[in-house]
């Protein structure tokens, strides 16, 4: 049962932290059209509570997943993970990369340093949805 509250608690925050992963680059694109200095603020105040927020968020994922692999493989760890769980964990690294990368491109906006358009970040928005495909295929279908 302990189990089961543990992956129904880590599927809720991991949803929640990615609501934050797909809308805090959206802020960016409008952020970088944005020429009037009270709309601008006015994103980096969204944006500034969004990132602290999805940072909260996705400690608690990240705790809980760990829970999870403790259950299921215990202390032998890696050595009894199937691929598909390699894989998983690799586009969990990126995923925590890209987070980064999004607060690294906060304190740009926030110097005025921002180089890029509005339509490099429409690409940059949808990173994290092919991560999460491949991550929800590869738990739902486990490949290898």
């Amino acid at each position: 049962m302990l189990f089961l509250w543990t992956k129904a608690f880590h599927i809720i925050f991991v949803m929640s932290w990615f609501a934050g992963l797909f809308y805090l680059p959206r802020i960016f694109v409008n952020l970088a059209m944005e020429t009037e200095t009270v709309a601008t603020e006015r994103l980096l105040l969204m944006a500034r509570k969004l990132y602290r927020f999805m940072s909260l968020l996705a400690l608690p994922a990240m705790v809980l997943g760990l829970a999870l692999m403790w259950m299921l493989y215990g202390g032998e760890g890696r050595m009894k993970m199937p691929g598909w769980m390699h894989a998983k964990l690799t586009f969990v690294v990126l995923l925590l990369g890209y987070h980064h990368a999004c607060g690294a491109i906060l304190r740009k906006f926030e110097k005025g340093l921002n180089k890029r358009s509005h339509k490099w970040y429409r690409y940059f928005n949808e990173v994290p949805v092919l991560m999460l495909l491949a991550v929800v295929v590869l738990v739902v279908v486990k490949p290898f």
